[in-house]
C-alpha cells in the first residue's frame, strides 16, 4: 500500500461508491487505516454480506490488480505459497544426468525458473501495487493458518532452497471469515478487524436502486423487506445482498410492478437455494 491512496475515510466512501459499492463511515474509517498503517483486514460476519465484494471494489477504486486465495480445507503451502515445477525439473535432471554433477543439478532445479508462484508469493513480489483478498480463511485448518503469519508480519516468506523471499511493495490484504470457526489470537493480532453484518434496510434498498436499472423505490423497498424478514428465519442459507439484487433484477425483467403473493411464489428460487428454506419461507409469508 502506499500512504497516498486515500486522503481520509470519507475518500473511501466516495470511491468505493463511484464503483458500485455502498459503505459506511466505520467501513471507510477501517479501509483507510488499514493502508496508512500497512495492516491486513480481516472483516467477519455472515456469508453474502459484501466482505468479497469489498476486496474486488477496493481493487476497482485503487485501479491495482486483485489477487484471490480462495480458502479451503486441505489448502497448504503449495496452494497458497509456492510450488516447485515437479515435472519440469524431472526433465531437466534427466537432461543433465551425463553432463552435471548433482551439486550443479541441484543448484540449477531450485532456482527461479522451477519456481510456481501461488497467490501469497505473487502478491508480495509484485512490482505494482495489488490488492491480496484471502477468502473464507476459516476454512483452512490451523496448520494452515499459522503459515500466513509469518507473511502477514514481516511481509516475506521463507523457502528453504532460495532463501527468504521479501515483499517488493506491501499489497492491501483483505481476509474474510464467516465464522465457521474461531481463528486464532496470532493471526487477530496481525490484523485490523471490521465485523461486516447484512446491511440496514435503507442502505440495502439504496443498494439495490444503485444496481438495479429502472426499478422503483417502492418496489425495492418492498424487496428489501421480505428479504430482511427471511433472514430472520433458520434457514440453512440465508438470501445475500446479490440474490437481493438478482430478485429485484428478476422482478424488472418480469415487469412487476408490486412483490404480491404470486410473484413471490413464482420467483422464490432466486432468492432461496434449499427447497426446505423455500417451504419455511412460503409458510412465514403465507404464499401458496
Amino acid at each position: 500500500m502506499t500512504k497516498d491512496d486515500f486522503s481520509g475515510p470519507p475518500e473511501v466512501g466516495q470511491r468505493l461508491a463511484e464503483v458500485g459499492y455502498l459503505s459506511g463511515p466505520e467501513m471507510d474509517t477501517a479501509v483507510f487505516l488499514a493502508a496508512r498503517l500497512d495492516k491486513p483486514l480481516l472483516l467477519e460476519g455472515p456469508a453474502g454480506a459484501g466482505k468479497t465484494a469489498l476486496a474486488a471494489s477496493l481493487a476497482s477504486a485503487l485501479a491495482r490488480p486483485l489477487i484471490r486465495l480462495q480458502c479451503y480445507e486441505g489448502v497448504d503451502e503449495s496452494k497458497a505459497l509456492y510450488e516447485w515445477n515437479y515435472k519440469k525439473q524431472l526433465l531437466r535432471i534427466q537432461a543433465g544426468e551425463k553432463e552435471a554433477t548433482w551439486g550443479e543439478l541441484s543448484e540449477d532445479i531450485f532456482s527461479e525458473q522451477f519456481l510456481l508462484e501461488r497467490p501469497i508469493l505473487q502478491a508480495i513480489r509484485s512490482f505494482e501495487p495489488v490488492v491480496l483478498l484471502i477468502d473464507e480463511v476459516d476454512k483452512l485448518d490451523m496448520e494452515a493458518e499459522a503459515l500466513l503469519l509469518e507473511v502477514l508480519s514481516d511481509w516475506q516468506i521463507s523457502i528453504p532452497e532460495m532463501g527468504t523471499i521479501s515483499a517488493t511493495q506491501v499489497p492491501y490484504v483483505i481476509l474474510t471469515s464467516n465464522n465457521v470457526r474461531e481463528l486464532s489470537e496470532a493471526l487477530k493480532r496481525r490484523c485490523l478487524y471490521l465485523y461486516l453484518d447484512y446491511p440496514e434496510l435503507e442502505r440495502e434498498k439504496a443498494i439495490v436502486l444503485g444496481r438495479v436499472p429502472g426499478i422503483e423505490a417502492r418496489l425495492a423497498e418492498q424487496i428489501v423487506k421480505v428479504v430482511r424478514s427471511l433472514r430472520a428465519l433458520e434457514l440453512k442459507k440465508a438470501p445475500s445482498i446479490a440474490e437481493t439484487i438478482d430478485w429485484a433484477q428478476t422482478l424488472v425483467h418480469l415487469g412487476a410492478p408490486d412483490l404480491d403473493a404470486a410473484t413471490i411464489a413464482s420467483t422464490l428460487s432466486v432468492v432461496l437455494k434449499f427447497q426446505s428454506d423455500i417451504e419455511k419461507a412460503r409458510e412465514h409469508l403465507k404464499v401458496p
